[in-house]
């Protein structure tokens, strides 16, 4: 399905990119982890560039243009590219999935910000929870239930991602705390990227976000058992192992401004082994009620995308409003810079 040396190269981009996902990746089965190697390698190098690059914007609609290539059957002659076509022909992607994805990197290229919780995780359901529910897609399971659960996984990793990386966001002129937390801390957004600090409010803001992650984690474990049993480990790996992100940060004192939290290999280990131990035990446990839990608001759409992939998609009319933002703002900088040239 995947080209041999297109594969190699997205596992050497995982190897050294994304060390807790390629260490969970280890419990699959060679016929989800080598898919899911690639779908990992292509949304890890749209992320770099739009988080990395100087041109956010541009970087974006290149993002698209890919993906209409992908879609098209004509893949850019990129390794990532034709691996990601690969699966989307092979596992009939719904193309809502990745805009999702694509359209919360357009979300970080204008700098927004989120005003309350349920918009971080509006942004963490395009970002994170889209790449749960393409892994479901991976694994055959189209169960709306299953997938519910695969999301609250994904935006529990995110929001795990955001409270360890508040300080160096800060320093990068980003903040996705919600804005709301820090206004009624009586913190002001500006002065705050000026001079990050963790004061106790932003402890308090790191350890509440937190509480909302390992809410999520716990919910996901339901869905668990819906998953073809050789899959399960290694989900269960990828719950445990960024939870312990989690965890690292609580003892630093949910500080994520002068500290940052890391899991070392032993612990990474000995949290492989939890996994297999759950992923055994699901195997003669019923079936927890928790995974007919309603999906969360702000995830609702990714569910019926790849619930119903043979459905009429339904119009991302957000996304097509930033993609022609943001394709107005380059064409406006590229007039601008031929005027400075003349």
């Amino acid at each position: 399905m995947i080209d041999a040396d297109d594969l190699a190269h997205c596992r050497a981009v995982i190897r050294t990119g994304s060390l807790s996902f390629h260490a969970a990746s280890r419990l699959l089965p060679a016929a989800v982890r080598d898919p899911a190697l690639a779908l990992y390698a292509f949304c890890r190098l749209a992320d770099d560039e739009v988080d990395e690059g100087n041109a956010k914007g541009r970087a974006v609609l290149d993002l698209q243009k890919r993906l209409d290539l992908v879609y098209a059957g004509t893949p850019r002659n990129a390794p990532e590219d034709r691996a990601f076509a690969a699966i989307v022909a092979e596992f009939d992607m719904p193309r809502a999935l990745p805009d999702a994805l694509l359209e919360g990197l357009a979300w970080d290229a204008v700098g927004q910000r989120y005003a309350s919780l349920s918009d971080v995780r509006a942004y963490s359901a395009r970002v994170a929870a889209a790449v749960g529910a393409m892994m479901c897609v991976l694994m055959r399971v189209r169960d709306g239930n299953a997938l519910a659960r695969a999301c609250d996984l994904g935006v529990a990793m995110q929001l795990t991602n955001i409270a360890r990386d508040v300080g160096e966001d800060a320093a990068a002129g980003r903040i996705y705390l919600p804005t709301d937390w820090l206004a009624e801390a009586g913190v002001d957004v500006g002065d705050f990227l000026a001079a990050p600090e963790a004061t106790p409010q932003l402890r308090r803001m790191v350890r509440r976000l937190l509480a909302e992650a390992q809410r999520l984690y716990i919910r996901s474990e339901a869905g668990v058992a819906a998953l073809p049993p050789s899959a399960r480990a290694g989900i269960f790996a990828a719950r445990y192992i960024y939870a312990g992100i989690g965890t690292a940060v609580r003892r630093n004192g949910c500080d994520s401004v002068t500290r940052r939290a890391r899991t070392g290999r032993a612990t990474k280990l000995v949290l492989l082994g939890k996994a297999g131990l759950r992923a055994g035990a699901t195997l003669t446990l019923p079936r927890s009620p928790v995974i007919y839990a309603r999906p969360l608001p702000e995830v609702a759409f990714l569910v019926d995308a790849a619930a119903h992939q043979s459905a009429v998609p339904r119009p991302m009319d957000g996304l097509m409003q930033i993609m022609a933002d943001l394709r107005a703002r380059e064409d406006g900088r590229r007039g601008m810079n031929g005027v400075a040239a003349e």
